[in-house]
C-alpha cells in the first residue's frame, strides 16, 4: 500500500511540474503599429522619419536579424543587439521624398529570431507634392 501511494505521489508531482518544464523560451515581437500614414508632404521639404516601436513579449532574448527596405527611398535602422523579455526597442524608418512625387507605398520587412512571426512588414503610406 505504501508503495502505490509513493507510485501516486511521484506521478501527481511530475504531472504538475513536467508542462511547466516543457515550456519552451522563446522571444515573441510585438510592435505597437505596423503602419504608419506620413499625409501629405512635400518634396522640398526632404527625409520624414518614424518611428515603430515594439516590446519583446517573450521569455528569452529577441534578436533583431535585419530590416530592409522595398526601395530605395527607405531607410531603416534597428537595434543590433538583443532585447530582453520585457524590453521595448524602436524601428527607426526614413523616408526621402525627392524626386518621387505621388502616392507613397513603401514596406519595410523585418527578421528576427521570433519563431511564430519570424517576418513582419511594415508600411509606410501618404502622398508626395511636387
Amino acid at each position: 500500500m505504501k508503495h502505490i501511494f509513493t507510485a501516486l505521489l511521484i506521478a501527481l508531482v511530475c504531472m504538475v511540474a513536467l508542462p511547466s518544464m516543457a515550456q519552451e523560451k522563446a522571444p515573441e515581437l510585438k510592435f505597437e503599429t505596423l503602419r504608419h500614414d506620413l499625409g501629405t508632404i512635400h518634396e522640398k521639404d526632404g527625409k520624414v522619419t518614424v518611428e515603430f516601436p515594439f516590446t519583446n513579449d517573450g521569455n528569452a532574448n529577441l534578436v533583431i536579424t535585419s530590416a530592409y527596405a522595398s526601395c530605395g527611398c527607405t531607410t531603416p535602422k534597428y537595434p543590433e543587439g538583443p532585447i530582453a523579455p520585457g524590453a521595448k526597442g524602436v524601428i527607426t524608418v526614413t523616408y526621402s521624398p525627392a524626386g518621387r512625387p505621388g502616392e507613397i507605398g513603401s514596406t519595410v520587412t523585418v527578421r528576427s529570431n521570433d519563431k511564430k512571426n519570424k517576418k513582419v512588414t511594415l508600411r509606410l503610406t501618404g502622398l508626395v507634392v511636387p
